[in-house]
């Protein structure tokens, strides 16, 4: 589990700077919006972003007034976050995770949680679920598919909503919506698998 965690996060830190251009202009408004919504309006949240990248995400809920905190296993990532948003960020592997209990109202899990292998996501959703506050949200974006594996040197673990939700659902999440990205296309162009949960108290 060391090495495919390693490997991972050494082909993001050497790509940092192409994957920031590569990404950051990108239209996640959809996600944004299927986040947020199961919260009161005008609520300033605790928020933390996990898997922030170079930080365009915590930069826009930062920018919503929320208080966001960014984390992330790569060095690279977490310092060009902390120069782009000023915001707290989280220097963590994704399977050496130490986070605060009942610290967040949402956590905002964008293609971040697929790189997780399936014998470890139960135990880290499991420590999600107890940084969230009773009735926080996970939301959370993958890209979808039946297979787990090394595609080049990031290692993925694709899967289509029932196995999702199984996960979720096994460490005391309950599913509010689900759908399927980029938006306006038949289904087999939506490569993307998106999921918004709740904590169960």
């Amino acid at each position: 589990m060391t090495e495919i965690e390693s490997i991972t996060i050494s082909h993001y830190d050497q790509n940092a700077d192409s994957f920031w251009h590569g990404t950051k202009d990108h239209n996640v408004t959809q996600n944004y919006a299927a986040f947020l919504a199961p919260f009161p309006a005008g609520k300033i949240l605790d928020i933390l972003d996990f898997g922030c990248g170079p930080g365009r995400d915590v930069k826009y809920f930062q920018s919503l007034g929320h208080r966001t905190v960014g984390l992330d296993g790569s060095k690279m990532f977490c310092r060009m976050a902390r120069q782009y948003t000023q915001c707290e960020i989280l220097q963590q592997n994704f399977l050496k995770l130490t986070l605060a209990q009942l610290a967040f109202d949402g956590i905002f899990a964008n293609a971040s949680l697929f790189h997780v292998p399936s014998q470890e996501l139960p135990r880290v959703l499991t420590e999600l679920h107890a940084a969230l506050r009773p009735g926080g949200i996970l939301f959370l974006s993958n890209p979808r598919g039946n297979q787990e594996g090394w595609n080049g040197q990031r290692y993925g673990h694709y899967m289509q909503f029932q196995d999702s939700q199984a996960y979720l659902e096994g460490v005391g999440f309950e599913i509010l919506d689900h759908y399927y990205r980029p938006p306006g296309k038949p289904v087999n162009e939506q490569p993307w698998l998106a999921i918004v949960s709740r904590k169960l108290i």
